[in-house]
């Protein structure tokens, strides 16, 4: 695992606006929000993403989200937050130590949704078999 800035910043090496501390896990502002109030939540277990983080690291940052979404919605005056979380460089991770954004939403207007696409004919089917398979 590399030394990236959010460990840093869990060793205190690097200062950051943190709201929120426990014996798991870190929250603190975005130094590059797109939102005012935008938090970041980390596990201070290092992982690089969904992919490698064990069950109680992970329920223990939603678990942190959960806490803390209503108190970033409600400091900035927010109607709503995006709870987002990005894996792997395809996805746009930049950061490789999972975190979770919380990001207030003052009006729809301002986040753009993901443009939606169709399957073709048996597609979705087919997929979805091939999850099922994965899984099992």
């Amino acid at each position: 695992m590399e030394d990236t800035i959010f460990m840093k910043i869990i060793r205190k090496e690097v200062p950051a606006n943190v709201v929120y501390e426990d014996n798991d896990t870190l929250a603190f502002l975005s130094t590059g929000p797109v939102s005012p109030g935008h938090t970041l939540v980390v596990p201070k277990q290092p992982s690089r993403n969904i992919f490698d983080i064990d069950q109680a690291s992970l329920a223990q940052v939603m678990e942190t989200v959960r806490k803390i979404a209503p108190a970033v919605r409600d400091a900035v005056g927010a109607k709503g937050v995006q709870i987002n979380s990005n894996h792997e460089p395809e996805a746009g991770q930049e950061v490789f130590h999972l975190h979770m954004h919380i990001i207030p939403r003052h009006a729809r207007g301002e986040f753009e949704f993901w443009p939606h696409t169709e399957y073709a004919e048996g597609e979705a089917q087919n997929i979805a078999q091939k999850i099922r398979e994965q899984i099992a």
